[in-house]
């Protein structure tokens, strides 16, 4: 059983853009100040390993087909992405071992061999305090001009795991506005719902406080810091973008919530902060009084959720196997008819143009 009373803490701070051992040193760092203040659950923002790709809504001709600056981010990003299995998940894994607590980290995720080399993911990895990689979730659609940079998820991540601090889920950004998905998490049981956001923005707080109340658990929302002195120097601001080198393209928002949609912690703006609170996992009792959207708030005799495997997928890749017909073809005229040679079946029908050719040479 875990503990009633748990620490968490969410950590807004930016890492250093583009350059994965630098951000993975700066993790370490920060791992460490939240292990001081006793945190047990350890929170990071959406792809903060190396940084999430803000460029894409602030600066112009990002989706210039062939455009040379775009490519060499690419090439860059995919250069300091981190691979799973890899020696990054390692140094994380070992992260969370040295100091007993359960970490969750959003990474660029690459494939190392076979398919996919070229695509890139964006994931949350989920590591016990055993240095064990508990999940591994993709997000399942990139949201918008995402689609420029990352490629969809396959869901087998899409589940939640049992921790020393209680059984977590997560998601990234607008997943949390995938209702089957939400559900798929809410029937999983979570006590505590990881929402991982490049910043938590008003609808993202909207999103995060009624994810808290459906599912009645705590949400831990953590939300990514980047200045416009952070962003590629190869790309210049779209036209109706106006940004000082301090000035925030994200600014944070990080807030613990409870399973009643109230804040228990932040939100924080506009500041490199870890948010921390101690959250009481008896609540959730509690609230369930009045709604539990997968038992007594729930009818199920009218509505079925089905999870598809990928060997449902599979099925309904495979070609239809239509009956097979024998009937006699009508023979029309200007109609030559042909049986087909070496097989049985119906007759194969060569209908000309209807407009009259002449390949005589002049």
């Amino acid at each position: 059983m875990p503990p009633s009373v748990v620490t968490v803490a969410a950590i807004q701070a930016a890492p250093i853009y583009l350059n994965l051992e630098k951000s993975l040193a700066r993790a370490l760092e920060l791992i460490a100040e939240a292990a001081k203040r006793r945190a047990q659950l350890v929170v990071f923002p959406e792809s903060w390993l190396p940084g999430y790709p803000a460029w894409l809504d602030v600066c112009r001709d990002v989706a210039v087909w062939g455009y040379p600056p775009m490519k060499r981010i690419y090439a860059q990003l995919l250069e300091n992405s981190v691979a799973v299995p890899g020696r990054v998940v390692e140094v994380l894994g070992e992260a969370a071992r040295k100091h007993q607590l359960t970490l969750v980290m959003g990474v660029h995720e690459r494939v190392d061999e076979g398919p996919g080399r070229g695509t890139l993911y964006n994931s949350i990895l989920t590591f016990g305090p055993e240095g064990e990689l508990l999940n591994r979730h993709r997000k399942l659609v990139p949201t918008f001009n995402e689609r420029l940079i990352w490629g969809a998820g396959d869901g087998q991540g899409l589940r939640v795991v049992q921790t020393p601090v209680g059984r977590i889920g997560s998601l990234i950004c607008w997943e949390h506005w995938m209702p089957l998905v939400r559900q798929t998490l809410h029937i999983g049981g979570e006590d505590i719902h990881v929402a991982l956001w490049p910043s938590v923005k008003e609808m993202h707080q909207i999103a995060s406080r009624h994810y808290a109340f459906e599912g009645r658990c705590f949400v831990v929302a953590a939300g990514g810091i980047m200045r416009a002195s952070d962003l590629p120097r190869e790309l210049e601001l779209a036209a109706n973008v106006s940004l000082g080198e301090d000035e925030f393209v994200l600014n944070g928002g990080s807030a613990v919530i409870g399973p009643d949609g109230m804040y228990v912690a932040g939100p924080t703006f506009g500041a490199e902060v870890i948010v921390l609170a101690r959250i009481n996992l008896d609540r959730i009792r509690e609230e369930s009084l009045t709604l539990d959207v997968t038992g007594h708030f729930n009818r199920p005799d009218l509505f079925d959720l089905r999870r598809r495997t990928a060997a449902d997928r599979f099925d309904d890749q495979k070609p239809e196997i239509l009956p097979e017909h024998r009937e006699e073809l009508p023979v029309q005229m200007g109609t030559d008819v042909l049986l087909p040679s070496g097989t049985e079946g119906a007759a194969l029908r060569v209908i000309p143009s209807s407009r009259a050719m002449n390949f005589e040479a002049d």
